[in-house]
């Protein structure tokens, strides 16, 4: 019987970077090392004034065919994850089917999920692989966050960089029961979803000269309605709720201990909650990768960029198990496991 399994994995991050230096000429009050010590995070990847979502996605997509795993016409759906969409319509996977080559008998669709949204795409993956109706899937993320953030966001803006990944699942033969990716656990509490939002810009709330207007929110930060929105507190707070759970969980469905899983790259949203998350799942920090350092928090393509960083690190290797867990803006999270291939 097939089953869906991560065959090859590419990024793009952007040439240009905003370094804890930078962001020191703007928050004169706020030392270099302070912010380090802080967040984990020495710089991030900033896309150009003109670079969007779709081209990242497109850079990333286009580096993976190059490393000769899988040929433009070989892919029968691609799946794009973005929450920065170049259009509100039409879907940009029909834009990116276009520009990379893939065939026109290539189903494509976008969808709107953050950070749990990498774990999310591989369900939808395993889906159409394992209910046989597709043998190559492309799944691609791709976001700009930075694009949201108010220069004078002293919270956001040194948390978030921007970056894109592409992931080919693609059907393999085999006799095992085990699954290759899977199995998941899921979580949503729509209650939260203004803890992390952009509030303007769509139909429930237009953008306007009203929504425009920059005010500060009395810890110094600056933004309007039209920007991000983060309550950093109550999310971090959402984190130590939810995640050690859904990995106990996740391991009492696969049967696995924590002993038997190689790797664990959770999404990189800042090393201290990473490191909190670490200690309340009670995982062993040899095995637990973080590349926060110089990628920031690069929301739905952390979690892959970290699985690349992993493999150059050899943290993670051909036929290694890794458990991958996101979770945020919605809310949501969710996790699963993985089986590298040899």
């Amino acid at each position: 019987m097939p089953l869906a399994q991560i065959c090859d994995l590419s990024c793009y991050l952007p040439e240009a970077t905003l370094s804890n230096e930078e962001l020191s000429h703007n928050f004169t009050d706020w030392a270099r090392a302070k912010v380090f010590q802080k967040i984990g995070i020495e710089q991030r990847p900033v896309a150009a004034p003109g670079e969007t979502a779709l081209d990242m996605g497109l850079i990333a997509g286009k580096r993976l065919f190059a490393q000769g795993k899988c040929r433009p016409d070989e892919i029968d759906f691609l799946l794009f994850c973005t929450q920065s969409p170049d259009y509100f319509l039409p879907t940009s996977a029909c834009i990116l089917q276009d520009k990379l080559g893939l065939p026109k008998s290539c189903g494509a669709l976008d969808f709107n999920l953050g950070c749990s949204g990498y774990i999310y795409g591989l369900a939808l993956c395993k889906g159409l692989i394992e209910a046989g109706m597709c043998r190559n899937v492309l799944f691609i993320t791709s976001e700009t966050y930075t694009k949201y953030i108010n220069k004078q966001d002293r919270m956001n803006r040194p948390l978030f960089g921007d970056g894109a990944s592409a992931t080919l699942i693609r059907a393999v033969e085999s006799d095992s029961p085990a699954p290759l990716i899977g199995p998941f656990v899921f979580g949503t509490d729509g209650s939260g979803a203004d803890l992390l939002i952009v509030p303007a810009g769509a139909h429930r709330l237009p953008s306007s000269p009203e929504t425009a207007v920059e005010k500060q929110d009395g810890h110094g930060n600056f933004r309007s309605l039209d920007q991000l929105y983060m309550h950093g507190s109550k999310i971090f707070t959402f984190a130590l709720e939810s995640v050690p759970p859904m990995v106990d969980a996740l391991l009492l469905r696969s049967g696995k201990t924590r002993e038997q899983i190689d790797t664990f790259v959770f999404h990189q949203a800042n090393r201290f909650m990473l490191e909190r998350l670490r200690q309340q799942c009670k995982l062993d920090p040899t095995r637990y990768f973080n590349n926060i350092q110089t990628r920031g928090n690069t929301v739905s393509s952390s979690i892959p960029i970290a699985m690349i960083d992993a493999q150059a690190e050899g943290m993670l290797q051909p036929g290694h198990t890794v458990m991958l867990v996101g979770f945020g803006v919605g809310l949501s999270w969710a996790a699963t496991l993985v089986r590298m291939p040899n």
